[in-house]
């Protein structure tokens, strides 16, 4: 019973499930308008053309000027953000003291060991004050 109650497995998963077998339908049917044989002049000559396309684009992407593509950066930043998942205030505070109690604890240890080993070296090697 707890089994069918984990995150991801529950009846919306059946839907999942089809969009694969859709997608690797499509798959299968982009495969079969592409030529047999990769050699022949049909490939190569598209692939030239595909070529010069590519080198239209850089040569246009070549022309913006220093303040477009800080402008674009900066407009492609926003766009990223946007997509971003913010924590809750809640998450937030939640997380912040998980992570500070974390780091209080291995700096307890790491504390305690550099201490127990400079005792422990003092007490081999003699104190020599």
């Amino acid at each position: 019973m707890a089994d069918n109650k984990r995150r991801g497995e529950d009846a919306g998963d059946d839907r999942l499930n089809d969009e694969i077998v859709d997608d690797v339908a499509d798959d299968d049917a982009t495969d079969a308008d592409e030529p047999v044989s990769r050699g022949g002049t049909a490939t190569r000559s598209r692939n030239r053309a595909e070529s010069a396309d590519s080198r239209k684009t850089r040569s246009e992407t070549d022309r913006v000027g220093l303040f477009g593509r800080i402008a674009r950066f900066f407009r492609e930043v926003v766009a990223e953000l946007r997509k971003v998942i913010w924590p809750t205030r809640k998450e937030l505070l939640t997380y912040t003291a998980v992570v500070v109690t974390f780091v209080a604890v291995m700096l307890t240890i790491v504390a305690a060991l550099d201490y127990g080993f400079a005792k422990g070296v003092l007490w081999v090697f003699g104190n020599p004050s």
